[in-house]
């Protein structure tokens, strides 16, 4: 076999494998000599916010997802749009992120620059308040490895077909999944964040108008249609993905799925499809096997695409490029 033969063979073999593979620059203790007060810092920060605006913490949790699964966790989807460059945050998928979520970290963002300027990447503030505020409404604790980097891309254009849509079946969800290396289990795993989320009323209008979807509580479905009535017009409505325990991280989510209150129709079909079914009784029936499969989903996840020193930065602000990207 000639040497470039043998070459190819290697990188077809091994390029994979390694690509799927934790950086390992990421460490539990990465900011332990350069930033000793990172933890206690983001506390401090999330712990108020969430008292004075409860969403903070769903809010948070569905930003970090969306950055993450749009080429890696690199806090891209915090990038402002400019007259250049139209942003991530600004296509149609991500215009409902709530700017609660972006305030928290540009809050924790600030704090860090003042007591270790430089030093912290916006990536590692959302990923490290992300698990503090799950964990404040009752979710479990997780690791969170640090020392991403800060992406010097973010592009609109490349959102669609990135994200999982309110009305995917579960095949069409999962190869979004597939994608960033998650199982089907995971998927059903990470859906369960929807026990503390809310959803506008235009992603789910077509299961209660004009006649509400039969597979829908019947009293329920009249409750979404007082509340949604106007959505049209008032594009700020939302319900709760969970309308019995909306502000706390539990296991509530599985339960209503399985009595007709899942409020998505891509929540709804994790019930319905029967490869799905056996992973939403299981949580339904076991918190603890939740709360154990989501946090192991959420260390996964926050590994997706990672920047190292090579291709990310240090952004001063996290809603700017340090230099002008075009």
């Amino acid at each position: 076999m000639s040497w470039y033969i043998r070459v190819i063979y290697l990188v077809l073999v091994f390029v994979p494998f390694i690509s799927s593979a934790p950086p390992p620059n990421l460490t539990k203790d990465y900011y332990q000599k350069t930033c000793p007060n990172f933890n206690k810092i983001v506390r401090d920060t999330v712990t108020p916010k969430q008292g004075q605006q409860p969403t903070t913490a769903a809010g948070t949790l569905r930003l970090f997802f969306h950055d993450c699964f749009l080429e890696g966790c690199d806090a891209s989807v915090l990038i402002a749009t400019n007259s250049f460059n139209k942003a991530e945050r600004d296509d149609d998928l991500n215009e409902s992120l709530p700017g609660d979520a972006f305030d928290i970290v540009t809050r924790i963002k600030t704090a860090l620059e003042l007591s270790c300027p430089g030093v912290v990447s916006c990536a590692d503030i959302l990923a490290q308040a992300t698990r503090d505020l799950v964990t404040m409404v009752g979710g479990p604790s997780y690791e969170v490895i640090l020392g991403r980097k800060d992406g010097l891309e973010s592009k609109a254009h490349k959102v669609k077909g990135n994200l999982p849509l309110a009305n995917q079946s579960v095949p069409d969800m999962l190869s979004i999944f597939k994608k960033n290396g998650f199982t089907l289990k995971e998927l059903v795993a990470l859906s369960g964040g929807h026990t503390i989320g809310v959803s506008h009323c235009k992603e789910f209008s077509s299961r209660i108008f004009p006649k509400a979807d039969p597979e829908l509580d019947a009293r329920f479905a009249g409750v979404l249609k007082g509340l949604c009535k106007d959505y049209k017009t008032n594009k700020t409505m939302v319900a709760f993905l969970d309308p019995v325990t909306p502000a706390k991280f539990d296991n509530m989510y599985f339960k209503n799925l399985k009595r007709g209150l899942g409020v998505l129709a891509s929540d709804h079909i994790l019930f319905k499809d029967t490869s799905t079914r056996p992973f939403v009784e299981l949580y339904a029936n076991n918190q603890t096997a939740f709360f154990e499969d989501f946090a192991r989903a959420m260390e996964k996840l926050g590994t997706v695409g990672v920047k190292g020193e090579g291709d990310g930065e240090v952004r001063r602000r996290c809603d700017h490029f340090n230099k002008l990207n075009v």
